[in-house]
């Protein structure tokens, strides 16, 4: 009989996960971390669980973040939006569609100073945002809201920033099976052409910002020219889109209108 580590590499081969011997050793070490049988974590994985969902936690910029069924995981491309944030001043930050917090508790815990609001439609997504703001040991600075974007939120800040759904229903068809069984469509799809959440931050965001305040929107690699122009109608000023490390758009930067 093969042993476990054998076995497992099979059973994701025929799954058709990639690089099977690598991840059979992944799930090694975390069945050895945390007690588990080998070849049941293996079972999971050859559904197209996410590693991240079996392991509980997901690595973004310099931290792990606990990760759940109810929350978007963490992408690295996400972290073009954290590293343009941190080179802007800023005191105070909301954080629409938080999610897992990673974008908030990520500035938080760069600069000891600031105070920032995280807000989100799904009650679920918040609990797992206070729990990694916990982890995070930046608790007392944060607070989390349960706002359909704007509804609840009061107040105004220096920075706003969203990763929100932004694929649209023709491509979440298409998405790949870890990610449309085992993520939040809700965090993933708005429906249509994946632009409303755009519409309504372009619409509202400003009456929220502080004044010469910036807001910084992660976007699909194909969206840049028309969320700058749902932004240029709204009178947002000084309009850039930063690439990520691949060299694809990724993050729309935006002065707050005049008349905001």
């Amino acid at each position: 009989m093969s042993d476990p580590l054998s076995s497992a590499i099979v059973r994701l081969h025929e799954a058709g996960i990639p690089d099977p011997s690598n991840e059979a050793r992944r799930l090694q070490a975390l069945a050895d971390e945390i007690g588990a049988d080998l070849l049941e974590l293996a079972a999971r994985r050859a559904t197209h669980e996410p590693f991240s969902h079996i392991a509980g936690r997901r690595a973004f910029w310099k931290h792990e973040f606990i990760v759940t069924p109810d929350v978007l995981d963490p992408r690295p491309d996400t972290e073009t939006l954290v590293e343009a944030a941190l080179s802007l001043p800023f005191d105070t930050v909301l954080d629409l569609a938080t999610g897992t917090g990673c974008i908030l508790l990520s500035l938080l815990a760069e600069r000891g100073s600031i105070t920032g609001v995280g807000s989100d439609v799904s009650v679920a997504a918040l609990e797992v945002a206070g729990r990694n703001a916990a982890k995070l040991g930046v608790g007392d600075r944060v607070g989390f809201i349960e706002s359909d974007w704007f509804a609840a939120i009061e107040g105004r800040f220096d920075l706003i920033t969203a990763n929100p759904p932004y694929i649209s229903e023709a491509a979440y068809g298409e998405l790949h099976p870890t990610v449309q069984r085992f993520e939040p469509r809700i965090a993933l799809t708005p429906g249509g052409d994946g632009l409303e959440p755009y519409r309504n931050i372009a619409r509202a965001a400003g009456a929220y910002l502080a004044k010469d305040g910036y807001l910084l929107l992660e976007i699909g690699f194909d969206q840049r020219e028309a969320v700058q122009n749902l932004l240029r109608a709204g009178g947002w000023r000084e309009i850039a889109c930063i690439p990520d490390l691949d060299g694809r758009d990724r993050v729309i930067r935006a002065k707050a209108p005049e008349s905001a």
